[in-house]
């Protein structure tokens, strides 16, 4: 991005925070003098070893609920380095990574000037990157980065949020090794996100707190896995949860690897959705890959969607490994990975939700449509998120409102959705009944698992 740009960006958003600086900074309560908590900041240039985020008591992590909060420190909000008059409070605490072992998140938390303690929106960060340097929390705290480019600008669309009286929580929904696309991950870091910051004093937020979610994008993964895994994982929350709000959802990853084959802006992101899957399930490709996919995936492995978005025009699964591999369901830890990662295999929400997906993937170079895939946005497949809504409502949860956005692709499809969202929430907050689409969403895809096959 060119720095003039960048300097507006900046600016802009500084501007718009500080619309809420002096009541915000005012309504923060000051951090506990516990050994856990550290004195507010006043600096920005949180370094990638920052010592905050590593778990360090004496005592196993494993013998800490989930949600437990580890570690707390009050900074100030940063925007592309800069530090605003906004305070924000960051919580470490106890959760599970893809594979249920305990691991440590990070979470930050910004009240609002106009509310209280009793409803807060969870924003999940469309950071989308296989690098922790990008994520949001560390934007935040005053690091830059290209990949922290996104969660920088994203922080415009938590300033109406605040000013609506909403306390917004922001988590590192990828978790510490940034494993990108891995959607139970990405739920469970939300969910004890939200534990946590319901613990923890210096946030204002409690056990009634009244809790929203919402994400787009990438953000929409860590929205609806939190959603559907709320009421097995997390029951203390789900019963606060007044609704999640998302658009662009990844459902069926197996069929957007086939959706963006090939495409001008969108296939880069195909490899870093793999290399995600493998990080997060301990899963080496490396024996699958031609000499070229070795070479995408080693340049690929620390890199941020900005990485690769319109990077790798063109780019096929079948380019990138062995003859014999052509088929991507002849790789069985492929099959496993993908399965795992499949929402249509996922519990159904109790919450009410709104799901919105764009349909003009044509205007940003995704031209395909595959039998038993069809259109998407240029990387969400939107026959996926249709069969999705109509799965909750034909398994009992008939609060699914459902948008698509034909004209509209990917990144414009999120304008639309974002004051629709928030209208949404509002209505929720309010108590008003969810409305429903149920019996007026079009037919979608199968969603059925992946069956391995022997290859060519």
């Amino acid at each position: 991005m060119h720095r003039i740009a960048i300097g507006k960006l900046a600016t802009a958003v500084v501007a718009a925070l500080t619309v809420t600086a002096v009541p915000a900074a005012t309504a923060v309560a000051a951090p506990s003098a516990t050994p856990a908590s550290s004195a507010p900041s006043a600096t920005s240039a949180v370094a990638a070893g920052d010592s905050f985020y590593t778990y360090d008591g004496s005592k196993p992590l494993s013998s800490y609920a989930p949600g437990a909060v580890l570690k707390t420190r009050t900074l100030q909000y940063h925007i592309i380095g800069i530090p605003t008059p906004v305070t924000a409070i960051q919580l470490l605490f106890r959760t599970v990574d893809a594979q249920g072992r305990p691991s440590a998140g990070v979470t930050s938390v910004v009240r609002s000037p106009n509310g209280d303690g009793g409803k807060a929106i969870s924003y999940q960060s469309f950071y989308d990157s296989l690098n922790p340097a990008d994520s949001p929390s560390r934007a935040i705290a005053g690091d830059v980065s290209l990949g922290g480019l996104i969660a920088n600008g994203e922080s415009l669309l938590l300033v109406p949020l605040l000013l609506a009286g909403y306390n917004v929580v922001i988590p590192d929904s990828e978790g510490q090794t940034a494993d990108f696309a891995a959607g139970p991950e990405y739920g469970t870091n939300t969910l004890d996100s939200i534990r946590a910051a319901s613990q923890s004093p210096e946030t204002g937020l409690n056990s009634r707190t009244r809790v929203g979610l919402a994400g787009y994008s990438g953000g929409a993964i860590a929205t609806h896995w939190a959603a559907a895994l709320a009421p097995s994982y997390a029951p203390d929350v789900d019963k606060r949860l007044v609704g999640f709000a998302e658009g662009g959802l990844l459902v069926d990853p197996a069929h957007n690897l086939k959706y963006i084959s090939g495409s001008s802006l969108w296939a880069g992101v195909a490899p870093m959705a793999v290399i995600g899957a493998a990080r997060s399930y301990d899963i080496d490709f490396t024996p699958y890959l031609n000499d070229y996919g070795t070479q995408v995936f080693k340049k690929l492995e620390h890199a941020s969607i900005i990485n690769a978005l319109g990077q790798y025009p063109g780019l096929t699964w079948k380019k990138m490994v062995k003859p014999q591999y052509a088929d991507p369901n002849s790789v069985p830890p492929f099959v496993e990975a993908v399965n795992k990662l499949n929402l249509g295999s996922a519990p159904t929400p109790d919450a009410p939700g709104f799901i919105a997906q764009g349909g003009g993937g044509v205007l940003e170079g995704t031209t395909s449509n595959l039998p038993g895939i069809g259109r998407g946005d240029g990387v969400m497949v939107a026959g996926d998120v249709r069969a999705l809504a109509r799965q909750y409502c034909d398994k009992g949860n008939t609060s699914i409102k459902y948008q698509q956005y034909d004209l509209l692709s990917h990144v414009g499809a999120a304008v639309p959705w974002a004051p629709t969202a928030l209208g949404w929430l509002n209505d929720r907050f309010a108590g008003k009944t969810a409305p429903s689409d149920c019996g007026r969403i079009p037919a979608g895809n199968s969603l059925a698992p992946e069956v391995p096959t022997t290859g060519n």
